[in-house]
């Protein structure tokens, strides 16, 4: 079984995040980026799978500029096997990865797709559904649970009623969430192993994929300051003041 996992370059999650004084997009001058944490989840998973004899290779796919590289040699020396950028300064929505990914999926004759739910800059939650609709192949998001099967994958999913679990055909397209493991640490000496294990870097254009802009981006402001609370003595004195604040509406 061969399994594809997306990683993408995001702020890391410690780091502070500054808007542009102009409000065009996120500062990203002089601040620490780092895989997607749902990103890095999915690389935990297809490990697992390859530790337990279920899977035989773990290409790891990233979509950006070349520094991107970097989060691709963090998957390698969490154990995937073959890096693969796709190399653009274009910024894509999650359709243009989706198309991106649909492409390196079939090139590579990829079994199992294992994505983050979402990404912590944009958000979306798209690209896992998009890519899935364009392989026409079953999907299961938010897992929690992931187990192989009989050539089927089981996917157990939080749901509001409690838990979903969908038996799916291979090729299938799996999205992860929080709970579904524990990423490890990457031991120094894989650190260095992963700085000799294959990287390709391909073009949209190799792909065969032209690359639409189908959102824009207005505007990014900071979310409005909380102002501070107000500190009471007794329950008398709140009643007194939800009274006043209710007449002042």
């Amino acid at each position: 079984m061969k399994i594809l996992v997306a990683v993408k370059r995001v702020i890391d999650y410690n780091a502070k995040v500054r808007v542009k004084s102009d409000q065009t997009d996120v500062d990203l001058a002089n601040i620490k980026m780092a895989i997607n944490p749902f990103c890095e989840i999915a690389v935990e998973e297809a490990v697992r799978l390859k530790e337990a004899g279920i899977a035989t290779e773990i290409i790891a796919v990233s979509v950006g500029p070349k520094a991107c590289q970097e989060q691709i040699r963090s998957a390698l020396a969490l154990g995937a096997d073959k890096g693969i950028q796709i190399e653009t300064d274009h910024i894509s929505d999650s359709l243009n990865i989706a198309k991106l990914l649909a492409k390196v999926v079939k090139s590579e004759n990829i079994d199992l797709v294992i994505m983050g739910k979402q990404a912590i800059d944009s958000d979306n939650n798209q690209t896992g559904q998009m890519l899935a609709a364009l392989l026409n192949c079953g999907q299961g998001t938010f897992a929690s649970k992931l187990e192989i099967k009989d050539q089927k994958v089981l996917v157990t999913r939080e749901i509001d009623g409690g838990l979903q679990t969908l038996s799916l055909n291979l090729p299938a397209v799996i999205t992860t969430d929080l709970r579904l493991n524990e990423p490890r640490y990457a031991a120094l000496p894989n650190i260095m192993k992963a700085k000799r294990k294959p990287l390709e870097v391909k073009t949209p254009q190799d792909l065969g994929v032209e690359l639409k802009q189908h959102t824009k981006l207005l505007k990014v402001a900071e979310p409005s300051k909380r102002q501070g609370g107000t500190m009471l003595n007794s329950v008398d004195e709140l009643i007194e003041k939800l009274k006043s604040e209710i007449q002042g509406i």
